[in-house]
């Protein structure tokens, strides 16, 4: 038997719904843990032997997650979360402020390139109103 993928993900929002739903699509790979910054109590993932934590408990878990997914907003999350987490994790994250877009990757490439991680970023671009 094959060794699944394990994602991680990061918020429970439509978006991270939306990715909980995809990786349940594919056999190779498995949703390892969601993470939020809400009461995990109140998370119901869809699948319930999927196990749901505080954002807190994500650093001590890169054993258990082979790639997570960030599925934050632009403005505030995704800045902030992704140049943290690109040294620790392999990431892939959806930050959609085109015009900021190069200033995003120069804040996520050093921490992904010191912690020998991949970040995937402005992956999956909503089209939007506005692109």
């Amino acid at each position: 038997m094959t060794e699944k993928i394990r994602i991680g993900i990061v918020g429970h929002g439509n978006l991270g719904r939306g990715v909980e739903r995809a990786v349940a699509k594919n056999l190779d790979m498995v949703v390892s843990a969601i993470y939020t910054r809400r009461a995990p109590d109140t998370i119901t993932p869809q699948d319930a032997q999927t196990p749901v934590y505080g954002m807190d408990a994500l650093k001590g878990h890169q054993d258990q997650i082979d790639v997570l997914i960030l599925c934050g907003g632009s403005k505030d999350d995704l800045p902030r979360q992704s140049p943290e987490l690109a040294a620790l994790f392999n990431i892939v994250d959806s930050f959609d402020t085109h015009a900021r877009v190069p200033e995003h990757f120069a804040s996520v490439d050093g921490p992904a390139k010191t912690g020998q991680r991949t970040a995937l970023i402005s992956a999956g671009w909503d089209p939007g109103m506005f692109s």
